[in-house]
């Protein structure tokens, strides 16, 4: 009844078919007892039914040819493993009769040009060019409850449910298209085809600025949304490595998010980070200036030509630089002066217009020449903070109905125009990296792997995973394996002293905890007295292991301690880690992450975004470390992990990392596998 009331309310200029056995009429609308009985053609179903006749509603459907259905009926797999089954049957029915599905489990659609309301939801916004898709239906309510109290205008609100079918994915790819569409929000618990978002998402991100909310980045935020949702959550940093890869925008709040929507649909993209800030009152400038700061913009220098004409036309106590104090008792005419003075600089990207409720101030008529210069100058985006309550409420309505976006505070201002200068950012970035192509031995590491596989083991050797190092081009120490003392001696001497040794056991994980690693052994009589008792540590203390030797290995000078890691995301696959290593690796967790394949690029900005980026360029006089062969090995690791999906995980640490020009060596190197 609601759905058909939204759909007649709201103008929905289409034919309108209620189905109820029970009812001869709704709203005065003829009722069908089944959706076979509609003599006519129909193209979308919406069900809002119990989850028990749902199949049965989606079946007749299918028979009918409709090309889509809604399914706001709950009770699929958000509620546990019946409610799964009987979604899984849902698909089977769409997938047989070629029908798109959205939901089950969610709030419905609205699209304001068609118009259209198949939803729960009891209001309509205005037409706007926000498009808004969400895996809550309550966040759509109440955001649509905002967006009609504030005006915003929005062209689709789009419930996403369970996303049985129809994901977030293909709402965002099928938004790209919509020529009343500007800037797409999305709300998120967990994105539902990792790989396929990967494929689709930096072809609409070039189109238009797509923005996330991601929710559960938390334990306790995870938890909350398997239930809520069924969502399989990946990690955090692999969900923000995936969006920063398709040059998606993540925000971390819902304030953020429709912050940014508002500027998107209105303003132009600023071509730069360099803002200038116009305001009546000091305390406000220095909060602005330190968000700039903070949010990675600049509080630009003014063109000489620029400083001299406001000179001339400002008080004399106001202040001729950036930010631009126009003075307490700066009436609306000053604000005119001072913004078509520098609206025109050609180092001013940006302008924020602060204003203050004081003796003298004149909002409403500050806010209608605000509203006349942005459209006079519409390339530079014109940001509003009006700070205040009453005194400044018709200012904040008028620039809110004219388009302006206006907020409270500097804070959100400087956050808003830091994510439109990103995008910009992201327009201007190859669509494509560069990869270069690395001649790797894979053979051998597939032997090496199905060995371990049909030995049912979860991880290689130690002396197996510098194989696979070694056979991806990454430099590893000189070793071999010794099954008793005749063979390590002559091991050692053929690597040449110093030598290290080391207990190989699938089940001895952590050797140095067992007496099972000897360092710096320089002779023939250490290897044999460290032969003899790194077995017998090991047979003493872990005596059900099965032990298959003893690796001796070349002893190598200490370079700086890198780590190179990557684990298999459940989502978005290998993920690909480096920072610093050794064994502060996890307390002080200097790392950064790029989801593989790794570009040229990615690899040297990943090197550049840690704090082990300064130790390797080289601090109070060290010489400058080999940065390129850091930046050949992380794409190295990349390049294995996307060749063997059954790689879950490598972890070469320390990656002992020498002078320019004298490489890197991969120490220790473990791997798992699936």
């Amino acid at each position: 009844h609601e759905i058909v009331k939204n759909l007649l309310k709201y103008n929905y200029p289409g034919r309108i078919f209620p189905v109820n056995p029970k009812a001869e009429k709704i709203l005065g609308l003829k009722c069908y007892p089944s959706i076979l009985e509609v003599e006519e053609d129909v193209d979308l179903g919406v069900i809002a039914v119990p989850a028990r006749i749902v199949l049965k509603v989606a079946e007749e459907a299918g028979e009918k040819g409709l090309k889509g259905l809604i399914a706001i009926s709950a009770g699929f797999k958000e509620v546990g493993l019946e409610g799964a089954r009987r979604e899984r049957e849902l698909v089977k029915i769409c997938r047989k009769y070629g029908m798109r599905l959205l939901g089950p489990n969610c709030l419905g659609l609205i699209n304001t040009s068609t118009p259209i309301n198949a939803s729960f939801a009891p209001q309509m916004p205005n037409k706007g060019g926000i498009a808004f898709a969400s895996q809550s239906g309550a966040l759509c309510t109440a955001i649509l409850d905002w967006a009609v109290r504030e005006g915003v205008g929005f062209s689709n609100l789009i419930s996403l449910g369970n996303m049985a079918d129809m994901d977030e994915t293909d709402f965002m790819e099928l938004l790209a298209e919509d020529p009343t569409t500007k800037v797409i929000l999305i709300y998120v618990e967990g994105i539902k085809d990792g790989r396929k978002f990967l494929e689709v998402s930096p072809k609409v991100s070039r189109l238009k600025p797509v923005v996330i909310l991601k929710s559960g980045v938390s334990d306790a935020g995870a938890k909350a949304a398997a239930s809520h949702t069924g969502s399989i959550a990946g990690s955090r940093v692999a969900y923000e490595a995936a969006f920063r890869k398709c040059g998606v925008l993540q925000v971390n709040s819902i304030k953020e998010l429709f912050n940014l929507g508002i500027a998107f649909s209105s303003q132009s993209l600023p071509q730069g980070r360099n803002v200038s800030v116009i305001t009546n009152a000091g305390g406000p400038s220095i909060v602005a200036a330190d968000a700039c700061y903070k949010y990675g913009l600049n509080m630009t220098w003014l063109s000489p030509k620029t400083v001299e004409k406001l000179r001339s036309g400002l008080p004399e106590e106001a202040s001729w630089t950036n930010p631009i104090d126009v003075l307490g008792d700066a009436p609306a005419e000053r604000y005119r002066f001072a913004l078509e003075t520098v609206l025109p600089d050609e180092f001013v990207d940006s302008i924020i217009v602060i204003l203050t409720p004081q003796a003298m101030t004149q909002p409403l008529e500050t806010a209608k020449y605000i509203v006349a210069l942005n459209a006079k100058f519409p390339k530079k985006p014109l940001i509003a903070v009006f700070m205040g309550g009453e005194k400044i409420e018709n200012a904040v309505n008028f620039l809110k109905d004219a388009g302006i976006p206006v907020y409270p505070s500097p804070e959100d201002a400087a956050s808003t125009l830091a994510g439109m200068a990103k995008y910009y950012d992201i327009l201007n970035q190859k669509i494509e990296g560069e990869f270069p192509i690395l001649n790797v031995d894979r053979e051998t590491v597939r032997r090496i792997i199905e060995r371990a596989k049909r030995e049912r083991r979860a991880s290689l050797l130690s002396i197996e995973a510098r194989q696979v190092a070694k056979s991806y081009g990454i430099p590893v120490p000189e070793s071999e394996l010794a099954q008793n003392v005749r063979q390590a001696v002559k091991a050692a001497q053929k690597i040449g002293y110093p030598v290290a040794m080391k207990v190989v056991s699938p089940q001895i994980l952590h050797k140095t905890d067992i007496g099972g690693v000897k360092l710096n052994l320089k002779s023939d009589r250490d290897v044999v007295i460290a032969f003899n008792e790194i077995i017998r540590n090991a047979n003493l203390l872990m005596p059900d292991a099965r032990i298959l030797g003893v690796e001796v290995q070349k002893m190598v000078p200490t370079g700086r301690e890198m780590i190179i890691g990557m684990n298999r995301d459940v989502q978005f696959g290998p993920l690909i880690m480096f920072g610093l290593g050794g064994i502060y690796v996890n307390i002080l967790k200097d790392v950064s992450f790029r989801l593989a394949p790794v570009s040229i690029q990615e690899a040297s900005e990943m090197i550049a975004e840690t704090k082990a980026y300064a130790l390797l360029r080289g601090i109070r006089g060290e010489p400058t470390a080999d940065i390129n062969a850091v930046l050949d090995a992380i794409l190295r690791v990349s390049q294995l992990s996307m060749d063997f999906e059954e790689i879950s995980e490598i972890d070469i640490n320390p990656l002992f990392v020498y002078e320019r020009n004298k490489g890197v060596l991969a120490l220790d190197v473990k791997i798992t596998i699936t």
